[in-house]
C-alpha cells in the first residue's frame, strides 16, 4: 500500500528539496569561480549572509583548505559582537583574512570624515583600492536580490569596469547555468552565488547545517534610540542627538552594518526556531526596514553600486 505524505511532511520535503537545489547552484558557482579565476576573494563582514557564503566555499572544496582568502572592508563602526565573531570565525578555520580599516584611508587623507558620522559610503575607495593593491580578479559575495531593486539587477556574475563601476546595461546573458567571467585588464567581475536565496532561505540553511552566527542576530536587551522609525545603538559615530532619549529594549539585528545606520527591529525572539517564524511572518526585507543608508533616495543602492560598492 502506498503511503499517503501528510500536508506537513510534503510541505518539509519540498523545503528540503529547494534548500538542496540552492545549495547545488550556489557550490557550482564558487567551484566555477576557483576553477576560472587566477586571484578570487570572498568578502566576509561577520554578518549571517557571509557565514553562509564561506560554509558553501569550504564545501565546495572540501577536504582541501580553501584556497582564497576573505576580505573585510571594516568602517571603524562596526558591533563589538560582529568583529569578535568575524576574528572568532577566521582562527577557528585558519583563514587567511585581509581587512581594509576605513580609518586608514581617513588618517592618511583619500578619505574625509562625513557630518553625520556614518561610514557606509566610504567603504568603496578601501575596497577597490585592496582589490587593485591585491589584483583580485574576482570578488564572491553573499547579496541577494531579493534585498534591494539594484540587487535584483545584478547578474550572478556581475562585470566591474576599471574603476570599479557598475553598469546594468553591460549585463551579459546567464543561460542555461553559464557564467561568463571575461574581462579586459584592469577590470574585475563581482561574484553572487546567493543571488537567488531570500532571507528565509538563508535562516532555514543556518539552522540545517547549523552554522554560528553572531549573537544579536538574536533577541537581547540593548540600549537604543529612535531616529527616522528606526532603533539606532549609541556609538563613538556621534548618535544621539540632543532631544533623543536612550532607552532598554528587547531587540534583535536583522542585518549588520555600519552602527550609524543599521537600526534594530524590536523582537523577543531568542532561539533559532523564533527567529525562523519571525522572518516567515516578515512583509519587508532586511534592508528595507533595518539601513538607512537605503532610504536615502529610491536609487541609494544603484548609485553607490555605480561607482563600485558591493
Amino acid at each position: 500500500m502506498t503511503a499517503i505524505m501528510t500536508a506537513p511532511a510534503r510541505s518539509a520535503a519540498v523545503e528540503a528539496d529547494h534548500l538542496a537545489a540552492l545549495e547545488s547552484e550556489a557550490v557550482h558557482i564558487i567551484r566555477e569561480v576557483i576553477a576560472e579565476f587566477e586571484r578570487p576573494v570572498l568578502l566576509f563582514s561577520g554578518g549571517k549572509d557571509s557565514a553562509v557564503l564561506l560554509h558553501l566555499a569550504l564545501c565546495a572544496v572540501y577536504p582541501a583548505p580553501l584556497p582564497l582568502p576573505l576580505l573585510h572592508v571594516d568602517t571603524g563602526h562596526n558591533f563589538p559582537e560582529v568583529i569578535s565573531y568575524r576574528d572568532r570565525r577566521v582562527l577557528e578555520l585558519g583563514l587567511r583574512l585581509h581587512v581594509a580599516a576605513v580609518q586608514d584611508w581617513i588618517d592618511d587623507g583619500r578619505l574625509t570624515e562625513r557630518p553625520d558620522g556614518t561610514r557606509n559610503p566610504l567603504q568603496t575607495v578601501p575596497l577597490l583600492d585592496t582589490i587593485n593593491e591585491h589584483r583580485f580578479d574576482a570578488v564572491l559575495g553573499g547579496a541577494r536580490r531579493d534585498e534591494d531593486r539594484a540587487r535584483a539587477k545584478e547578474r550572478i556574475v556581475s562585470l566591474r569596469d576599471a574603476f570599479g563601476g557598475w553598469d546594468p546595461r553591460r549585463q551579459r546573458p546567464e543561460l542555461w547555468n553559464l557564467y561568463n567571467g571575461r574581462h579586459s585588464a584592469g577590470e574585475h567581475v563581482r561574484v553572487f552565488p546567493l543571488s537567488n536565496w531570500t532571507e528565509l532561505d538563508v535562516w532555514r540553511y543556518i539552522a540545517r547545517r547549523d552554522i554560528p552566527v553572531p549573537s544579536i542576530y538574536y533577541a537581547h536587551q540593548r540600549e537604543v534610540f529612535a531616529r527616522d522609525g528606526m532603533w539606532l545603538t549609541a556609538g563613538t559615530w556621534g548618535g544621539p542627538r540632543r532631544g533623543e532619549r536612550v532607552v532598554l529594549k528587547s531587540v534583535r539585528y536583522r542585518t549588520v552594518g555600519d552602527t550609524s545606520c543599521t537600526g534594530a527591529v524590536e523582537s523577543t525572539a531568542a532561539t533559532l526556531e523564533e527567529v525562523l517564524a519571525e522572518v516567515a511572518a516578515s512583509r519587508i526585507t532586511e534592508r528595507g526596514a533595518t539601513r538607512a543608508d537605503d532610504r536615502l533616495s529610491e536609487a541609494a543602492m544603484e548609485d553607490r553600486k555605480r561607482e563600485g560598492y558591493f
